[in-house]
């Protein structure tokens, strides 16, 4: 592996490494599996004969499962470091689709349901843990770019899902997806940077509890007001559209797409931005563009113009989440993987707590006004933006390759 480099004195590598590629496969991977999940889960629910209810049940288990294994993985990273935790999940997570796909009861179903959730929230952690590791090896920002490969992984994994099921079988599709993650992982598996935790943080791993710390809160606090808005707009986005702003059934679907290609074109922008700005000023800015299409999409008249408010708020939120997961990984005294499972913990915790939240608010007041409303949870992020800079020490320190 590459010898350390001076935090000082050394330079700021390639735009294009090995390590770079390698945790970028595994972005890539986990956005694919959940991709693929998704146009599964009609002939999942049929085959066990579940109602609305039974279905919403079963799909949080999934969030259960994440919420369980973030903080284990979390600690798994500062005593094994995020490469080996990451190739463990990776490895685990790729045939749980095959389980999924041939569980017969419910109970079996619930399990495999809760392992895959719980895998996925663990190789999320410990990827982006080896993420901020290649940002200090690099000495440049990486992490929007990756959160943008999961994303287009979600793309892939979803967009073919449908047609595959149905040309080739549901069975058939699980056995593609699974080679398909296989090849993903075994192409990743020499590239990982293999980062060794200190011994201060693997003597940190073994006490228990929680951090301290109010920063890792904090910061997981931003990163929850963003993915709150976000799974709003998933959620809710296109019945929004539908219902109060009239528009066609095709064009109600334009709102999510609308967010997410915005989001996804963004982030892989967003890293050079970052380099040149710096983690607070991308972060206030992102945080002004977000609050004005929140804003736009909530006064909207018509649906077209909420669907550019969707597009302007996929824009700002794009490279907070990526901002606020560096941060946790730099933070001074609190180990990467400690840190980082706090705030993905938190901000994943945004995309289960939003939907019955936002559902119960709207019954009473619309969903125009929670979408305005939405647009106050940016201004608490703006609010802490300071705590950004903590992502720009990715910057100041070398590499603990070995």
């Amino acid at each position: 592996m590459d010898s350390p480099i001076s935090p000082k004195t050394g330079p700021v590598t390639g735009f294009i490494t090995r390590e770079r590629i390698g945790v970028a496969l595994l972005f890539l991977m986990n956005g694919f599996m959940i991709g693929a999940w998704a146009p599964k889960i009609p002939e999942f629910a049929a085959r066990l004969g579940l109602s609305e209810s039974s279905l919403g049940l079963m799909i949080l288990t999934f969030g259960l499962g994440s919420i369980v294994m973030m903080p284990l993985a979390g600690s798994q990273i500062a005593r094994l470091g995020s490469s080996q935790v990451s190739k463990i999940g990776a490895v685990l997570l790729t045939p749980t689709l095959l389980i999924l796909t041939f569980v017969g009861s419910i109970w079996s179903a619930a399990i495999a349901v809760c392992l895959f959730g719980g895998l996925i929230g663990a190789m999320d952690v410990a990827m982006n843990a080896n993420a901020v590791a290649v940002e200090k090896q690099m000495r440049r920002a990486i992490m929007s770019s990756c959160h943008a490969f999961w994303s287009l992984g979600g793309l892939i994994g979803s967009s073919t899902g449908g047609y595959l099921i149905e040309q080739i079988g549901v069975g058939a599709h699980a056995v593609l997806v699974t080679v398909a993650a296989a090849v993903m992982v075994a192409a990743s598996w020499p590239l990982v940077l293999r980062d060794v935790p200190h011994p201060e943080e693997q003597a940190a791993a073994k006490k228990a509890g929680l951090p301290t710390s109010p920063l890792p809160w904090l910061i997981g606090i931003m990163a929850l007001f963003c993915m709150v808005p976000e799974g709003a707009v998933l959620d809710w986005g296109a019945l929004y559209l539908r219902n109060e702003l009239s528009a066609s059934v095709t064009l109600s679907g334009f709102g999510f797409a609308a967010f997410s290609l915005a989001m996804s074109i963004m982030r892989f922008a967003g890293d050079v931005i970052r380099d040149r700005f710096g983690a607070v000023t991308t972060l206030r800015a992102c945080a002004v563009v977000a609050m004005i299409g929140l804003l736009v999409a909530g006064f909207a008249p018509t649906a077209p113009v909420a669907i550019v408010g969707f597009a302007l708020a996929g824009i700002g939120i794009s490279n907070i989440v990526p901002i606020a997961f560096s941060a946790a990984g730099n933070l001074p005294g609190i180990a990467a993987g400690v840190g980082l499972s706090v705030v993905t913990t938190m901000g994943y915790s945004g995309i289960l707590v939003a939907p019955s939240a936002v559902g119960f608010v709207a019954e009473h007041t619309g969903l125009a006004r929670v979408f305005i409303g939405l647009s106050a949870l940016i201004i608490v992020v703006l609010a802490l933006s300071s705590l950004a800079r903590h992502a720009d020490g990715a910057h100041e320190a070398g590499p603990t390759a070995h």
